[in-house]
């Protein structure tokens, strides 16, 4: 089994689910009392979050390739970035190190192609609909990327930063979610991309028809893959 290196805190609710789920997963294929090799770095959600708003990328990017660069040390095979929206700097980080990065929009587009999707829409922070650095990624896939109208931005945000990465969960934030993306689907989206860990506290496949692709459940799932 191959050390996973994981980059967290962003927020520490997506970072929980990485860690549980990465366990459950080795559990669930290998049996007994087997559990993940992981290292992880856990940055302060806060000082990324400050300097993403204030657009100095270089110091998001010096923060998290510090991490990655300890994550190496301490004997990582690969890694992983547990979040989204700070994947835009993920070509920095990955040059800090020497190991691979296992990157999310990879993951998420070859899962897509998968069940024979040419359009996806991505639902996760204004920042990530709003800017291309994920979509593009996707896009180079040969997808067609679709996102939320800009009026619906803020909402998305809201539910995700003022609530879920608090671990508040409320069926009205869930009955907003479930109308935008139903919509998505009525806009021509074959799928919906989860595309935020903490959205998946919020929304499963039971709760609409349109197929949804879980960034998080996703990229665990090419961990392992790829650890064992």
């Amino acid at each position: 089994m191959e050390t996973i290196g994981l980059i967290g805190g962003m927020s520490w609710e997506s970072s929980a689910a990485y860690y549980k789920d990465l366990n459950l997963g080795v559990e669930r294929r290998l049996g007994g009392y087997s559990s993940a090799r992981t290292v992880m770095a856990s940055v302060d959600f806060a000082e990324v979050t400050a300097l993403g708003q204030a657009e100095d990328w270089d110091g998001v990017a010096a923060i998290l390739a510090e991490a990655a660069r300890g994550v190496e040390k301490a004997g990582a095979d690969f890694l992983m970035l547990c979040t989204t929206t700070f994947h835009r700097v993920a070509e920095q980080v990955e040059a800090a190190v020497d190991i691979p990065l296992l990157h999310l929009a990879d993951v998420v587009a070859d899962a897509a192609k998968a069940r024979r999707c040419d359009t996806v829409a991505l639902v996760g922070t204004t920042f990530a609909m709003s800017r291309t650095f994920f979509t593009d990624r996707i896009a180079s896939h040969g997808l067609q990327v679709q996102v939320p109208a800009a009026e619906q931005h803020e909402m998305v945000n809201a539910i995700i930063y003022n609530e879920l990465v608090h671990g508040k969960v409320l069926d009205s934030s869930r009955r907003k979610i479930i109308e935008l993306l139903d919509q998505l689907w009525d806009g021509g989206a074959q799928g919906v991309i989860l595309g935020c860990t903490e959205l998946e506290l919020l929304i499963e496949q039971a709760d609409v028809e349109v197929p949804l692709f879980p960034c998080t459940t996703l990229h665990v799932e090419a961990a392992l893959d790829r650890a064992l």
